[in-house]
């Protein structure tokens, strides 16, 4: 008999990938609200990156992000912004990392949990877009200082918002579609 080895991310996962891009992409794209800095768009596609990471975990959420953004800066024309691309995909390996404490397949989602979830995905977008996106572009593509650490500010402000708001209604809508253990009783 062979043993078969654990692979470090599952078929659900790399379906999940795919349709969590897809998603984000589509979000990304065309659901995008104008910022008065140039080059910067709230959007909706970040609470759905919450969303996956919270249900997928940190790998998923990395995929979803990275994939996610690049795609939607190849298709925009103006070409791949690699800085911006990592940070996504930096904020999706972080708000991943709440899947651990959050527990959304197995038990109810809390008031605190919730409280928790967006404490952590301001901390995540201030390393994304208030650090890791206006210092690597400061360093890759030259750009000058103030520029970017203001176009960091806005996405980063606006991605806070948008998670916090739509990103935990997605999260407790998913929540209240989950049955828990124990939930269903037998009739006598």
């Amino acid at each position: 008999m062979q043993d078969k080895k654990k692979s470090w991310i599952s078929v659900r996962d790399v379906v999940a990938i795919g349709i969590g891009t897809a998603v984000f992409f589509v979000l990304m794209r065309f659901v995008a609200i104008p910022t008065p800095v140039a080059n910067t768009t709230i959007n909706l596609a970040e609470p759905w990156l919450a969303l996956i990471g919270a249900i997928f975990g940190p790998i998923v959420g990395l995929f979803v992000g990275f994939i996610g953004h690049a795609l939607n800066d190849t298709v925009a024309g103006w070409g791949v912004w690699w800085t911006w691309v990592f940070a996504d995909g930096v904020l999706g390996l972080l708000l991943g990392l709440a899947k651990r404490y959050l527990k959304l397949d197995t038990e109810t989602l809390t008031s605190k949990k919730l409280w928790f979830f967006n404490i952590w995905q301001v901390i995540a977008n201030v390393i994304a877009w208030f650090v890791i996106a206006p210092l690597g572009d400061i360093v890759v593509y030259r750009q000058p200082a103030a520029k970017v650490f203001l176009q960091g500010f806005w996405a980063g402000i606006g991605n806070m918002v948008g998670i916090a708001i739509v990103g935990s209604i997605l999260l407790v809508a998913y929540s209240r579609t989950r049955t828990r253990t124990g939930s269903l009783k037998s009739e006598k």
